[in-house]
């Protein structure tokens, strides 16, 4: 008989506010499966909230991130990407599955092994809905490592909350925020964070997601030379130079954190702020602990407090009138 998955639990925050170092802390919990990049880098909705097979879950998993495809082609890489250097995909980043580039990367050390034991699993599961398979996979993957219970935290996760919170509605919810203003300085200097914005750009100015372009979607001339097939490193850091853009995205992410929370109250919510954990680590975490049903939260949060840093060095930008 399978051992019961304990709680399910997800970190929602606009990205670049100190969500990687609470995966990192997580994943210092001995029963709790610390799940990085899931949602980010797998469409939560997938194609539709239709039911799909198990085949074709495992299809979508096992498929090249477009987005990531195009950072890895202008030498834009984030550095999130833990994916071995002797890996099986190593000579051919561009079509790495997309649930190996930092997902399974960073939970096995033979992430390549742990994808072969999905790969013989997740096509099995049955036909339901894409929520349901995201369930199951996630349970699969933490009973695979030996674990009892699972975090899922994606940098800007924001963005999909409404169908997180409606999708998950008994899971455990962090909301992680962060001044807006180092928020945005630090995204301006992330190359995924500055392809969402460009992503966002597009929406708002054409009206479409260049990765999800139409024959008939009409693009503007001004943008021509950022869809993914033409866009260079250097047309995506010359952007990064207009701070008011990051400062828009924060705005935009948040009022989508916010709202869902409103329209999706969860059951379970704890509000968290980076200042605060970085005034009051051990208080902070041990309130995490306590909240994500960690038996041994204070040991814990004794344990690992010492690893939360103030960044060296943060370039602040006026805050908007």
């Amino acid at each position: 008989m399978e051992s019961p998955i304990l709680s399910r639990s997800f970190v929602i925050s606009n990205g670049r506010c100190g969500s990687t170092l609470l995966s990192d802390l997580i994943a210092e919990q001995r029963d709790t499966l610390s799940v990085q990049e899931f949602f980010m880098s797998v469409p939560p909705g997938a194609k539709t909230d239709d039911t799909i097979s198990g085949a074709e879950y495992w299809a979508m998993l096992s498929s090249p991130k477009p987005e990531l495809t195009t950072l890895v082609r202008i030498g834009l890489a984030p550095k999130e990407m833990r994916y071995p250097e002797n890996g099986r995909w190593a000579g051919n980043l561009e079509q790495l599955p997309r649930i190996l580039a930092i997902t399974l990367s960073k939970i096995s050390s033979d992430p390549d092994g742990l994808f072969d034991l999905l790969a013989e699993q997740v096509p099995d599961f049955p036909q339901q809905s894409v929520g349901a398979h995201h369930q199951m996979f996630l349970d699969l993957l933490t009973r695979l490592t030996g674990k009892k219970r699972w975090v899922e935290r994606s940098g800007g996760s924001s963005h999909v909350a409404p169908y997180v919170l409606r999708a998950f509605p008994t899971a455990r919810v962090v909301h992680l925020t962060r001044n807006w203003q180092d928020s945005a300085v630090s995204m301006s200097k992330h190359p995924s964070f500055q392809l969402i914005q460009l992503r966002v750009e597009f929406l708002r100015v054409a009206g479409f997601d260049p990765f999800r372009r139409k024959p008939e979607h009409v693009v503007p001339a001004e943008l021509e030379r950022f869809l993914p097939e033409r866009l260079t490193a250097e047309a995506l850091r010359e952007r990064s130079q207009q701070m008011s853009r990051y400062l828009a995205l924060c705005a935009f992410l948040e009022h989508q954190a916010e709202q869902a929370l409103v329209d999706v109250p969860p059951q379970h919510l704890l509000e968290m702020s980076y200042e605060d954990l970085l005034e009051e680590p051990v208080e902070q975490l041990g309130r995490l602990g306590q909240f994500l049903e960690f038996e041994d939260w204070q040991d814990w949060a004794n344990r690992v407090a010492g690893r939360v840093r103030a960044p060296s060095s943060t370039s602040r930008v006026p805050a908007p009138a």
